[in-house]
């Protein structure tokens, strides 16, 4: 289902946000609220639906619920992370699923952002807002800068938002994109994990105010699995945060 809105955000395309969710008093709700602040809003009332509206025409984001019929939305959230084409799509969990393992793993498996239900519409606008605007903040980043970072073996394109090691693709979030772009931009300097949550956030610092600190954790967590031996050049430094250390 498609819904159309005012355009309340200026010329040109409206950012086109596809909400997976089979209850359908939810869907409408949310689909009201983005439409009405100026999103153009699609909706798939299973998690298969939901899959191949996603790869038939990638949006500019995902509002997706974790307890689907016929494809869970942690399916969902892997297949859209694990497929090149559709890994750099943001996503907003929205479940009632309220725990902080729930969270964690929600953030694991490659959400960058995770609102419980019963939720603030007026909430869920402004993260949507701020996941976009993070968004974007990256594209201006990559038009203005078109050097290589690199360490080691590792290779960080921030006009591609492409990484590499030994000349091997690996497969990152852009909020994972984000951090290891500020720790090649910050090498051998120590960052706390406020700083970390303001500097990979920085297109939204209200919303790195609202995020526990102990989040980064979780991101380097992972982000160190998919490095591999790189992974250990991003060092703990304990009782503060990290710091990005690579061989000469």
């Amino acid at each position: 289902m498609t819904v159309t809105g005012p355009g309340g955000r200026g010329a040109g395309v409206r950012p086109r946000v596809l909400v997976i969710e089979d209850d359908p008093g939810i869907a409408a709700l949310v689909a009201y609220q983005l439409t009405k602040s100026g999103y153009h809003v699609e909706t798939a009332a299973n998690g298969l639906e939901g899959l191949e509206s996603l790869h038939r025409e990638p949006p500019d984001l995902v509002v997706l619920d974790r307890m689907l019929p016929r494809l869970s939305g942690d399916e969902v959230l892997r297949s859209v992370r694990s497929d090149r084409s559709t890994r750099g799509v943001p996503i907003l969990v929205l479940t009632a699923k309220r725990e902080e393992t729930d969270r964690i793993a929600g953030l694991e498996m490659g959400a960058d952002d995770y609102l419980t239900k019963p939720f603030s519409p007026r909430e869920l606008v402004l993260r949507v807002d701020a996941i976009l605007r993070r968004a974007r903040g990256d594209g201006v980043a990559q038009a203005k800068g078109g050097r290589i970072l690199k360490a080691g073996s590792l290779r960080v394109n921030p006009g591609s938002m492409r990484v590499t090691f030994d000349g091997e693709d690996i497969r990152v979030t852009p909020t994972e994109f984000r951090l290891l772009r500020t720790f090649l931009e910050h090498r051998d300097r120590t960052r706390s994990r406020r700083e970390l949550l303001r500097e990979t956030w920085s297109a939204e610092p209200e919303a790195a105010n609202r995020i526990r600190p102990r989040t980064i954790d979780m991101h380097i967590r992972r982000l160190r699995a998919k490095l591999g031996p790189a992974g250990s050049w991003i060092e703990t430094v304990r009782g503060f945060g990290y710091r990005f250390r690579a061989p000469e």
